[in-house]
């Protein structure tokens, strides 16, 4: 995958059974969408739901958000069915449940390119069991149409019989370790959801502390979560203007044949300038998206 960078602070559920969630998605200003066929559609409304969100797919008018089909699982009923459908639907990416092993990915990557999907749908796993997060590292580098991971925190805390606390110190191994695994190989990564409406500070807490820990967004359930995850997740004006200086007087620094420079008072180097330059690309690319300017799918 090209490794553009691509907005991703707030992805949006949407219920693919839910006609009206789909429809007002449009006007929402999240950057990315997951039409969900999985954990928010009953058993005898997958096939209505599967045929729904193909409908919107087809539809469009979602402007530059990206849009990611969560099938049901390979080992179900429905998973092989979704995968077909998602082949040739005009999603962004398709999203897989439960991942706990890069068969499981490679399996899905076959079935797409069976049914003629294009090169640029990709593939996300969801990291949200024990095994899943054990093997995060041999998942990530399953196959080249992976592009990223998304945190199913819910079903993790209730797997490590752990409780939903504020710091969520009970997870912070398991969201360290999936980090790491996305970045080593150059992957996006979304942080899980936040299940307590009613507590907004909370929210913010936890948006904060996925932004620290190196995650490109947060999974909502709620478009009033949008707007503090966009805000949380994105470089601030006074972030991006400083990236601009670090960047121009390196440039400046390097013509003059030194491989230091002081800004702001701060020693900068190649490191600094790399972190920089990925600043002033998600901002710039933020504002795109702002303008409606189309992004490109395959972007990390």
């Amino acid at each position: 995958m090209a490794a553009i960078v691509r907005p991703r602070r707030s992805v949006l559920y949407m219920p693919a059974s839910n006609a009206r969630a789909l429809e007002k998605a449009r006007t929402l200003p999240a950057d990315g969408l997951i039409l969900d066929l999985e954990d928010a559609v009953a058993p005898d409304a997958k096939e209505a739901a599967r045929g729904q969100a193909l409908a919107a797919l087809k539809a469009g008018g979602y402007g530059g958000r990206e849009l990611i089909l969560r099938v049901n699982g390979l080992d179900g009923p429905w998973g092989r069915a979704d995968l077909a459908a998602a082949a040739q639907s005009g999603a962004d990416g398709v999203l897989l449940p439960k991942v706990e092993g890069a068969g499981t990915v490679r399996e899905a990557a076959e079935l797409l390119a069976a049914h003629g999907a294009p090169d640029g749908l990709a593939l996300w796993c969801m990291i949200e069991t024990p095994r899943g997060v054990l093997a995060a590292a041999e998942i990530a580098a399953a196959h080249p149409r992976l592009a990223g991971l998304v945190m199913g925190t819910s079903d993790l805390v209730k797997d490590l019989h752990a409780r939903h606390t504020r710091a969520r110190l009970p997870l912070l191994a398991a969201l360290g370790l999936a980090v790491l695994a996305a970045r080593a190989h150059g992957l996006a990564i979304v942080d899980g959801v936040h299940l307590d409406l009613a507590d907004d500070e909370s929210f913010v807490e936890s948006c904060r502390q996925g932004r620290d820990l190196g995650f490109d967004g947060k999974s909502l359930i709620h478009p009033r979560q949008i707007g503090p995850a966009n805000e949380i997740f994105a470089p601030s004006a006074e972030e991006a203007a400083g990236a601009r200086r670090i960047i121009a007087a390196h440039a400046e620094a390097v013509a003059a044949g030194k491989g230091v420079v002081v800004v702001d008072g701060r020693l900068v180097e190649n490191l600094h300038v790399e972190e920089a330059r990925r600043t002033v690309a998600l901002a710039e690319a933020i504002a795109a998206l702002g303008a409606g300017a189309p992004a490109s799918s395959r972007g990390h």
